[in-house]
């Protein structure tokens, strides 16, 4: 449901009783550090500055930090060719920065050479991932010119002539992520005599319009190959195939037409806008509801989700093919496609599969990550920007808190995902289409976010999860069954209440450790006791000659 003034308080519990003084983050620092190292990130002990492999300090300046929750703290950002890095320099803060520059959407002088106010004299850089961060210098000499064009020149290396960092990273880790994929054996596995409605269950369509403002009508003109292909589907299926979109009646006999109401990508972005206005730097809880209502991003989340169910409630029927296109195949043709095929398919519900999903659904198909996340690329008003992605990962956590035991993976695993979508660490989710990765080499010269990922599979396992075959999932997409998801979006406000991991759940783990202890201990006292039964002059003979030692242990 809608986090409600009460409900909320729950997650945002710690908001009134926080301290007003500068960070309660001495853990944020301690974790700050654990977290780094487990992700194979070497420290500069010198500096207590994160390094990776192939990263490379640039420059470091003395600023005050415009914390919007505890006011201005005097500290010292190093920025390297991969993140923007501050540290305090105040006794009585613990506070840590870490932001790779991938993150940053547009950096901004603010104030003048006249400014009198203080701390007006700096840089104002607005992030990707819901946060701002202001930064006051001194007006003496070249200090804030000097940090805004080193910022601007790596933040945005394509615009300089310069590689994104995933081309720099020098990580190794003990698995490959870019062989979880392969497009043969996923086809096969689809072929399975169980899984055999995958073939043709779900088609997607590309250009097959001459306009698109929206998926709500988009006229046409049916091309053959479309045409053809339909007649593929009808003929296998001997029954109708379903649509999403607008077909020519006179085109495709025998279908029914399907109209989701979608919004473009120009509407995504804008709702997203408002969620991050109502979430950072202040949240409002008195008006939670209205301003969350008034940002029309769960009803956003609501028809998305709701499209998948139709597409997925036709398919195990067993009666319909589905064919789903909106106005280029690239955007809410993926979201709707990759969340039916989680519904319908367990397989995807795991680590592994999730991670096949994504590269085959999106990566492979061609969603348009450079132009909608804009990797290393300056134009933070580039009308193609749009929070496509972000929204499929969103409905995915939606479905996971409907269905606590049906996925492998766990919150982290998600916000894992995304923070690495903007960072430009990994080659994972660099450029546009396959033929673009293929001819920058991406799988020969970057790591795959994959590779962090498998290599330490249990930090993004979910405790609760139950292994089921076949078993269909239909979330409730209904606005009191969705939920902003706060662990996300309000993470970096210091005064929520993180659950990461949560009580039960950490509770949870230390049983299954004592379960698996257990089971151990069993199966050592079992493999004794069939050996020692299994050596003639140990085995008694009779069971009278038993029961002595039956009696001493009891």
């Amino acid at each position: 449901m809608l986090p409600g003034p009460l409900d909320f308080s729950d997650t945002i519990s710690s908001m009134a009783s926080a301290p007003t003084s500068k960070y309660n983050s001495h853990s944020l620092e301690n974790e700050s550090i654990k977290r780094t190292s487990r992700d194979g990130v070497n420290w500069d002990l010198s500096e207590a500055v994160p390094r990776l492999p192939g990263e490379t300090r640039v420059a470091d300046k003395e600023v005050i930090y415009i914390c919007p929750f505890n006011g201005p703290i005097k500290g010292r950002v190093y920025i390297t060719n991969y993140r923007l890095y501050l540290r305090s320099l105040e006794t009585d803060s613990a506070l840590i920065l870490d932001v790779p520059l991938g993150v940053i959407s547009r950096i901004e002088k603010m104030g003048g050479a006249t400014s009198r106010g203080e701390n007006s004299y700096g840089l104002d850089i607005t992030c990707k991932d819901m946060r701002n961060l202001r930064f006051a210098l001194k007006q003496e000499g070249h200090s804030r010119r000097d940090m805004f064009e080193i910022l601007t020149r790596h933040a945005f290396p394509l615009a300089h002539s310069l590689p994104i960092f995933a081309f720099l990273n020098e990580e190794k880790f003990n698995v490959d992520g870019w062989l979880v994929y392969n497009p043969v054996e996923e086809y096969r596995r689809q072929g399975l005599p169980n899984h055999h409605w995958r073939i043709t269950f779900i088609n997607k369509c590309y250009e097959l319009c001459d306009t698109y403002p929206s998926l709500l009508v988009v006229p046409y003109r049916a091309s053959d190959e479309d045409l053809r292909r339909v007649a593929t589907f009808r003929s296998r299926n001997r029954i109708p195939a379903t649509g999403g979109g607008y077909e020519s009646d006179d085109a495709y006999h025998n279908a029914e037409l399907f109209f989701l109401d979608i919004h473009n990508i120009h509407v995504m972005r804008e709702s997203l806008k408002k969620v991050k206005d109502i979430v950072y730097p202040n949240v409002e809880e008195s008006h939670w509801l209205s301003s969350l209502e008034s940002t029309h991003w769960l009803e956003h989340i609501k028809l998305v989700l709701t499209g998948a169910i139709q597409v997925a409630d036709k398919v195990s029927s067993g009666k319909s093919s589905v064919l789903v296109h909106c106005s280029d195949g690239w955007d809410r043709t993926a979201q709707l496609t990759s969340l039916a095929m989680l519904m319908l398919d367990s397989f995807y519900r795991s680590i592994e599969g999730f991670e096949i999903l994504v590269q085959k659904e999106w990566i492979s198909f061609g969603h348009k990550f450079a132009s909608r996340i804009g990797h290393g690329d300056k134009n933070h008003a580039d009308a193609d920007r749009s929070p496509i992605f972000l929204q499929f990962i969103d409905c995915v956590w939606q479905m996971s808190k409907q269905f606590p035991t049906a996925f492998e993976f766990n919150e982290q695993f998600l916000i894992t995902i995304l923070d690495h979508l903007y960072s430009c660490r990994f080659g994972t989710f660099l450029y546009n289409c396959e033929s673009a990765r293929e001819r920058q080499k991406v799988t020969e010269r970057t790591v795959s976010l994959w590779s962090l990922i498998n290599s330490n599979k249990d930090k993004f396992k979910n405790p609760f999860y139950t292994k089921e075959i076949n078993r269909v999932l239909y979330p409730v997409a209904s606005m009191r069954h969705l939920e902003l998801w706060v662990n996300y979006y309000i993470r970096w406000n210091p005064r929520i209440k993180q659950q990461q991991p949560n009580p039960v759940e950490q509770r949870y783990l230390e049983l299954l450790a004592l379960r698996d202890e257990y089971i151990k201990r069993l199966e050592e006292l079992q493999l004794a006791n069939s050996a020692k039964l299994s050596d003639p002059s140990t085995s008694p003979s009779s069971p009278s000659q038993m029961m002595p030692h039956v009696q001493t242990h009891f």
